[in-house]
């Protein structure tokens, strides 16, 4: 229940204290005297969106505390320990502050807090019923949700269940699409693949064959020269010399006193350095030598290589990694068939769990609409409409995310007359009425919610506005309402009245809230009935209404 409502530099509010009760509470006014700006506080306190520029002209800073009792079962309970505070007392309290340049600031029982948290324990608390939404109701679109609120339905699991249908869906018109395109380049795949797999070519190959072609090249034109110098050291060159030489040395010196001595000595070991010298020349020969038909051989793997990574626009070293997607997109061209029918059997089998989990939402929406109809009768008749026929249908419109079910609201006001849509049907005032028998079946959920109606008499007077005031009323029994009203007979059936005015103060525009005592509730409904002059008849009808 919504116990206090405190109210500081707010729009025309300068500062206002309400302490509510439970029952109905009714808040009456003239138009424009500030009964929108109550409700415009208590949304921001409890972190509804809303109008921004809500700080009174002059303030700096724009405050607004609610206080609730909640029992220790309340729904928002359960809110609160996944937020993991620890209520004391069964006292909630809301603040929040809001500057000129539109910073806000939230407190739940003095421990900050964000709006969206304001937002999950408001939704628990309060449930506001405007004077427009009866547009919704004129809403086609917003019946199926009417209905599903009322069924007290779970749409996540349907969600979810269309959500892998059209994954399912998805992957595999993807699939469906790559297979053809991949198959218009089929022909080219295939020549592709063949000509990697007939080359064969490796990372790190061109670069090794460049360099194997550029020394069999440099070695065919430094052999012809040494090759002279092998010729020239060799028997017939100089080692033939040298040796000729040492002969004849050797057989002279006997006759040479040893004077031949050290130049046959000096001549051997150089013959000796010679010998290895043309050792290493020809060893140098046949490490060049080579077979020219080699590097023909050579130069052209190289140039068949290099000439393929030309044509796919692919560097040499990656002609190897290239041919490997070749053969995936190759391979999912002859394994496309087969994966697309695992593709087709896993959207079938989301299929069926979808179908699965809609045709129990129907079947519990078909259920919910007769249980909705039966209820609106029942409410219906206390408010002047006994004889109207509400009707919830459930037709198919195909599969969807949430359900493949529409769900219309139709209805015949009077007897022998065809049921239509409720847009076209219904009256302004008879329309009201029908929000309010909807709302009243559809809070019936909602235990422990405090209900404001804003003006959901509007369009109805005399005897209907009375049996809507009864009804609420009667509504009021087992829940807190607070009500914004124009009408005398609603306001009549309150337990407890607010009256909202506004005056001009020094220049300043304020708005005030007073409570009623009986004797100024008769005053309020007397004005209300008679306008700004009060009749002894007004005052006379307004004591009636009060003692009925």
């Amino acid at each position: 229940m919504l116990r206090g409502l405190y109210i500081r530099n707010m729009l025309l509010i300068d500062r206002l204290d309400l302490e509510f009760q439970s029952g109905l509470n009714v808040l009456t006014g003239e138009t424009g005297a500030g009964k929108s700006i109550l409700l415009d506080s208590l949304g921001f306190v409890l972190g509804w969106r809303g109008r921004a520029d809500l700080v009174r002209a002059g303030a700096d800073l724009g405050e607004v505390t609610a206080v609730f009792d909640i029992a220790d079962d309340h729904p928002a309970a359960a809110v609160l320990a996944e937020q993991d505070f620890i209520l004391e007392d069964n006292e909630l309290i809301f603040r929040r502050t809001n500057t000129p340049d539109g910073r806000k600031t939230a407190f739940v029982n003095d421990r900050r807090v964000s709006g969206d948290v304001l937002r999950l324990l408001s939704a628990k608390l309060v449930e506001l019923h405007g004077q427009h939404d009866d547009q919704g109701l004129l809403n086609a679109k917003g019946h199926r949700g009417l209905l599903d609120a009322f069924a007290g339905v779970n749409l996540g699991p349907v969600r979810k269940a269309w959500s892998q249908v059209r994954g399912a869906q998805k992957t595999l018109d993807a699939a469906v699409a790559a297979l053809e395109e991949a198959k218009l380049d089929a022909e080219f795949l295939r020549h592709a693949v063949a000509e990697l797999d007939e080359l064969a070519p490796q990372p790190g190959e061109d670069v090794a064959l460049d360099q194997k072609r550029r020394q069999m090249q440099g070695a065919e034109r430094v052999r012809e020269d040494i090759a002279k110098a092998s010729n020239a050291l060799g028997g017939d060159g100089a080692e033939g010399a040298m040796m000729d030489a040492l002969r004849w040395l050797e057989t002279s010196a006997d006759n040479a006193d040893g004077r031949l001595e050290e130049p046959i000595a000096t001549l051997s070991r150089a013959a000796s350095e010679l010998s290895d010298a043309q050792r290493g020349v020809d060893e140098c020969l046949q490490a060049l030598d080579f077979n020219p038909l080699e590097l023909e051989a050579t130069e052209e793997r190289l140039f068949a290589i290099r000439d393929l990574a030309r044509k796919h626009s692919v560097l040499p070293d990656s002609l190897a990694e290239f041919g490997d997607e070749l053969r995936v997109r190759l391979n999912a061209i002859d394994t496309g068939a087969d994966q697309i029918k695992e593709l087709q059997t896993a959207l079938d089998v989301a299929k069926d769990g979808y179908n699965g989990i809609a045709d129990k939402l129907t079947a519990a929406r078909q259920k919910a609409a007769v249980k909705l109809d039966k209820a609106m009768s029942a409410e219906l008749k206390p408010l002047k409409m006994e004889r109207a026929v509400f009707t919830t249908d459930v037709t198919d419109i195909g599969a969807g995310s949430e359900g493949r079910d529409m769900v219309a609201f139709t209805v015949a006001t009077n007897p022998g007359a065809p049921s239509g849509p409720i847009e076209k049907i219904a009256s302004g005032g008879e329309l009201s009425r029908f929000l309010l028998a909807l709302k009243v079946c559809l809070t019936r959920q909602n235990e422990g919610v405090t209900l404001i109606f804003d003006e959901i008499d509007r369009g109805v007077g005399g005897a209907t506005a009375d049996a809507v005031g009864r009804r609420l009323a009667v509504l009021a029994e087992s829940a807190q309402i607070l009500v914004v009203t124009h009408s005398p007979q609603v306001a009549a059936q309150g337990a407890h009245q607010w009256q909202v005015s506004k005056s001009v103060s020094k220049g300043v525009t304020l708005s005030t809230v007073a409570k009623l005592d009986d004797a100024e509730r008769t005053t309020e409904i007397a004005r209300m009935l008679a306008g700004d002059i009060i009749t002894p008849e007004a005052e006379a009808a307004a004591k009636a209404l009060l003692t009925r």
